[in-house]
C-alpha cells in the first residue's frame, strides 16, 4: 500500500471511532438523566475500574494497558461533563503534580479551582463551591502528608478515591549546554530527589541551587532567565514554554505519589477490590493494651491492615493520640462491620474506594 492509502485508511478508521464515541456519549447522556431523576453522584470510581479492567482484559495490542487506561480516563472525564459538569479544586499552583493527577483523572475539561493551600481544597469541597477536591496524602520516598491526615480529622468531608502517579521530575531550560547554566530554581524536596543526577552533570560548574515554594514556581522563573534552569514536571515546563533538556532526571525511578479524590456526603459502590480508611479516636490510650486490644480485633476477623499512623490530640496538656487507618475491605463487609459495631463510639468512616494499585 503507498502512504496515501495508508492515510486513507486511518482517516476511515476515525470517522469510525468518532461515530462510536458520540454513540456512546448519547448513552452516557441517557445516564445523567436517570441519575439526575434519582439525584446519584455522577461520579463512579468502581464502575470506571470494573470498565477499564474489562476492556485491558480483552485487549490483544499493540496498544499497552496503560495507554488504554489513559485513553479511557479522558473518555470518562468527557462522560462526565456530558452527564453534569464538575467543578475541581486543587492543590496548586498550575502545573504541580497535584494538578497532574486532578487531569489524569478528570480530564481536560473539567472546570478546575486552584488553590494555595490543602486546607482551602478541603474547605472548597466542604462548603460545596468544588464537588471534588484532589490533594497528595503520600509519597513514597518522603512519607505521608501530616496536614492532609489532620484535616479529614477536622473536617466532615469523605474520601471518594485514591490515584498514585509517578513522579518524573526534569531539568527544563533555554541553555542547549548544561555548562552555561548558573542558576537552577525549584523546590528543597526535588533538588534531594534529584541530588545524584545533579551531583554527576554539574560537578565542575556548581550552579547557584534556589530553594522556591513549587516546582511550577521554578520553570515560570527559569523562563525568564536564560542563564537558568528548573527541576520541575514536563507539565510545569510546557506551561511555561520552556524546553526540556533532560527528563526522569529522579535518583529513584519508582518514586510515587498517591492522591486522594475528595468529596461531601460521598458514599462509593462496593467493587471486589476496596480499601477502607478510618480514624480511631480510643479512649485511655495512655493505658497498657488499649491499641493492642484494638488492633487484636482486626486480627481475629480476618481483616488486614494496610497503614496506621499516630497523631497527637491538637491543645492537650497530655501525650495522648489519635489514629489513621487504612484497611483492605468495603465498610459494609460483615467482618468490618463487626469492628465498627463494637468501637461505634470511637471510629470516624472517612470513606471505601477501589483501591488503586
Amino acid at each position: 500500500m503507498t502512504l496515501e492509502e495508508i492515510r486513507h485508511e486511518i482517516d476511515s478508521l476515525d470517522d469510525q471511532l468518532l461515530t462510536l464515541l458520540n454513540r456512546r456519549m448519547e448513552w452516557v447522556h441517557k445516564v445523567g438523566e436517570l441519575k439526575r431523576a434519582t439525584k446519584t453522584v455522577i461520579y463512579r470510581p468502581e464502575r470506571e475500574k470494573a470498565i477499564l479492567d474489562r476492556v485491558k482484559k480483552h485487549n490483544t495490542g499493540p496498544l499497552t494497558s496503560d495507554a488504554i487506561e489513559a485513553i479511557y480516563l479522558e473518555i470518562f472525564a468527557a462522560a462526565r461533563n456530558i452527564e453534569l459538569p464538575e467543578r475541581i479544586a486543587y492543590l496548586g499552583p498550575e502545573g504541580s503534580f497535584t494538578h497532574q493527577a486532578a487531569e489524569s483523572r478528570f480530564g481536560a475539561m473539567s472546570e478546575y479551582m486552584t488553590l494555595p493551600t490543602i486546607k482551602s481544597v478541603f474547605e472548597a469541597v466542604d462548603t460545596g463551591r468544588a464537588k471534588f477536591g484532589v490533594i497528595p496524602i503520600e509519597n513514597n520516598q518522603e512519607g505521608i502528608v501530616y496536614e492532609t491526615v489532620d484535616l479529614l480529622n477536622e473536617t466532615s468531608v469523605n474520601i471518594a478515591a485514591e490515584l498514585k502517579i509517578p513522579v518524573h521530575f526534569a531539568l527544563a531550560t533555554e541553555c542547549e549546554n548544561p555548562s552555561k547554566i548558573k542558576r537552577i530554581y525549584s523546590k528543597d524536596i526535588a533538588f534531594r530527589q534529584c541530588r545524584g543526577f545533579l551531583n554527576k552533570y554539574f560537578e565542575q560548574t556548581q550552579p547557584e541551587e534556589i530553594q522556591v515554594e513549587s516546582t511550577s514556581k521554578a520553570a515560570k522563573l527559569a523562563a525568564d532567565d536564560p542563564e537558568s534552569a528548573a527541576i520541575c514536571s514536563v507539565i510545569a515546563a510546557r506551561l511555561f514554554s520552556l524546553p526540556v533538556l533532560f527528563d526522569n532526571i529522579e535518583d529513584n525511578g519508582n518514586n510515587r505519589t498517591r492522591f486522594f479524590i475528595l468529596a461531601k456526603d460521598f458514599v462509593n459502590q462496593p467493587s471486589e477490590n476496596d480499601k477502607t480508611t478510618i480514624i480511631a479516636r480510643l479512649p485511655n490510650t495512655d493505658k497498657p493494651g488499649i491499641l493492642a486490644g484494638f488492633l487484636q480485633d482486626f486480627k481475629r476477623l480476618n481483616i488486614n491492615l494496610t497503614k496506621i499512623e499516630s497523631r497527637p490530640y491538637k491543645g492537650s496538656e497530655d501525650f495522648n493520640f489519635w489514629f489513621f487507618i487504612e484497611l483492605e475491605g468495603y465498610f459494609k463487609d460483615e467482618n468490618v462491620q463487626k469492628v465498627f459495631k463494637k468501637h461505634r463510639n470511637h471510629i470516624k468512616w472517612l470513606g471505601s474506594y477501589v483501591k488503586n494499585a
